[in-house]
């Protein structure tokens, strides 16, 4: 019989021990938590205001006609490459050529008797005044009523505004068209434009110069730094942003309009902070603790620590004050503890 007691005794004492319960004696149990830990060091923290952001091409008309007529002759194929002031489309410019010639000769005739008239008046005395003037003011409008007819002329080819993408094209030879009716699309992407919304209290933190990084998700996460071009003046009542504005380089169109990018700004960045993981934190009725590691008399312990919390960034967060340099942090098994659990430390974090 006291064989099979002292055997019991033996088997329990050490499955007690496996489940992290230390006997002290034989009647008082102690209950011992496997943790892990992280040293506290300090590092420079940067907190960003991450937006979500959109393509927009520097340039996106759409080209009209600026006369009447039938169109004769197209020059580009759409998706082709164009220099500013290469000719796109051109109008049927008969009737308006033949009125340029009609208004050529009369103005060549107006200048010679201006220049008769004028000779006779202001050396010989021969006519009159109203005659000298009337010859006056007839070569000045014959002049204007040309170049009239020669600008409208000119606006028969229809020409590309500015250098991009021939993207669109509405019409076909055969089409005819009116001033204001559009020919097609042409589109600037070199540079690109990424146009993002900052939630209104951020106010303060953004202007125009200060520094943004940008990637797009297809593009596996290739980060470019550029400047604020733009800051908006006003913010949308709908969702109280205001927007801004960055440039990026886009050679060869790889960008296209309306692609989804991520954009971050820095809004201020701290000196020889201490950042700790969200997740180590736990919630308490008034605000956050942690748990660090202490050496006491009877061990190793957690020790409990309120925390006043700074600037967030993802999962990081920068500790005010509440915990130093130099300490355990608790990081696995945290939530588990309590103020003077003792902890036995299975891991360190990097």
């Amino acid at each position: 019989m006291s064989a099979l007691v002292a055997a019991l005794a033996v088997g329990g004492c050490g499955t007690a021990q496996a489940d992290g319960i230390d006997g002290t004696d034989s009647n008082e149990f102690v209950r011992i938590i496997n943790v892990e830990v992280s040293h506290v060091e300090t590092e420079k923290f940067v907190e960003e205001i991450r937006l979500t952001a959109a393509a927009v091409a520097n340039q996106d008309v759409m080209v009209s006609a600026e006369e009447s007529g039938v169109i004769r002759e197209i020059f580009v194929d759409k998706g082709a490459q164009v220099e500013r002031g290469a000719p796109l489309a051109k109008i049927d410019d008969r009737v308006l050529t033949a009125q340029v010639e009609q208004a050529r000769a009369v103005a060549e005739l107006a200048a010679h008797t201006w220049e008769r008239r004028k000779r006779l008046w202001e050396e010989d005395r021969i006519g009159s005044e109203i005659n000298y003037l009337e010859a006056r003011f007839g070569a000045e409008q014959s002049t204007a009523a040309l170049k009239v007819l020669e600008e409208r002329l000119a606006r028969t080819t229809i020409r590309a505004p500015f250098s991009g993408v021939w993207d669109e094209r509405h019409v076909e030879v055969g089409s005819m068209v009116g001033p204001g009716q559009s020919v097609g699309r042409l589109i600037d992407l070199d540079p690109i434009r990424v146009v993002g919304g900052v939630p209104e209290r951020y106010v303060p933190d953004v202007w125009v110069g200060a520094e943004a990084s940008v990637d797009f998700d297809i593009f596996d996460d290739e980060r470019v730094t550029a400047p604020i071009h733009y800051v908006g003046s006003t913010v949308n009542p709908r969702n109280r942003t205001f927007p801004i504005e960055v440039m990026l380089p886009n050679p060869g169109g790889r960008i296209k309009p309306e692609m989804v990018a991520n954009m971050t700004v820095t809004r201020r960045e701290v000196e020889e902070a201490i950042v700790v993981p969200q997740d180590v934190l736990v919630r308490v009725e008034d605000g956050y603790v942690v748990f660090v590691t202490a050496e006491r008399s009877e061990g190793t312990v957690a020790e409990v620590r309120r925390v006043v919390l700074g600037p967030a960034r993802r999962n990081l967060v920068v500790v005010e004050s509440g915990i130093e340099a130099g300490e355990q942090l608790i990081v696995v098994g945290h939530k588990s503890v309590a103020d003077g659990d003792r902890v036995n430390i299975v891991g360190e974090r990097q």
